[in-house]
């Protein structure tokens, strides 16, 4: 039990950096009370003891915001971190080295009893604040689960959900981080070369190359600047809107060149 105990209170002492001493961990974590006290509940399930068993769990949804079922299976350096307002169901199983924040809620999508209703967590799977992942599915070793997804079906091993309902990032896959080239100005076959200006514009219009983002490693949140959609939007959008740009500076460019060739006719 205090193998257990100081295995807990060091893996929260490493992940958060706010922790300033292993005593702070001990009295002041609310998601170490959780461990503990889930750890007695489950243990009376198991003998048959199930309104004790529940009456402990009920006492820890008390005092640390934290409500996890008496018969759900939690594996080792498990960190509840912040965490009020998690939810973890009767049939949840969470592997080894998981870190879970807070509003996460690991329910089901089915009344029936005597199945398995909530999902598995394999190892070192991080899931992000606000969460929901229901079903009675797995989610693969070393998966990150956005802030804010919905998951309903399996999510692979070391991929990304995000989004409502949440969509799968492959670690294999590469981030869209590119907006398709605009299509090139229509000119005139009688326009003279293009001035330097015009080289300049091209240059713009032309595409950035597509650069890979270095990969992360422990994502706070679940989340990564690579499988952000905020953070790629803003991307297409800034690129989108220099294409544009690139685009009205070769036409007013053009009209100039025009300008200058019926200005002559014009004198005569």
């Amino acid at each position: 039990m205090f193998t257990r105990l100081r295995s807990d209170i060091e893996t929260i002492f490493e992940r958060d950096p706010a922790a300033k001493s292993r005593w702070e961990v001990l009295t002041c974590y609310p998601g170490l009370h959780a461990l503990v006290l889930h750890r007695l509940a489950h243990a009376l399930w198991g003998l048959g003891f199930w309104w004790l068993g529940r009456f402990i769990s009920h006492l820890s949804r008390f005092f640390t915001g934290i409500e996890i079922h008496p018969a759900a299976l939690i594996g080792e350096r498990v960190f509840f971190d912040h965490a009020m307002g998690v939810v973890v169901g009767e049939t949840a199983q969470i592997g080894d080295g998981c870190t879970i924040y807070q509003g996460v809620t690991l329910g089901g999508t089915s009344l029936y009893k005597g199945i398995k209703r909530h999902p598995t967590l394999g190892a070192n799977v991080v899931v992000g604040a606000g969460a929901k992942v229901l079903g009675g599915f797995v989610v693969g070793d070393g998966a990150k689960i956005g802030s804010n997804a919905v998951v309903t079906k399996p999510v692979p091993a070391g991929a990304t959900a995000i989004g409502n309902p949440a969509r799968l990032i492959l670690p294999e896959d590469p981030s869209p981080s590119v907006a398709p080239p605009a299509p090139e100005l229509n000119r005139a076959p009688h326009l003279h070369a293009p001035s330097p200006r015009s080289a300049t514009a091209n240059a713009l219009a032309s595409p950035p190359a597509l650069t890979k983002e270095p990969s992360a490693g422990f994502s706070a949140y679940g989340v990564t600047q690579a499988d952000d959609p905020v953070l790629q939007s803003l991307k297409e959008l800034s690129e989108l809107s220099l294409a544009q740009g690139a685009r009205i500076a070769a036409l007013e460019e053009s009209l100039e060149v025009l300008l200058k060739r019926q200005a002559p006719s014009d004198q005569h």
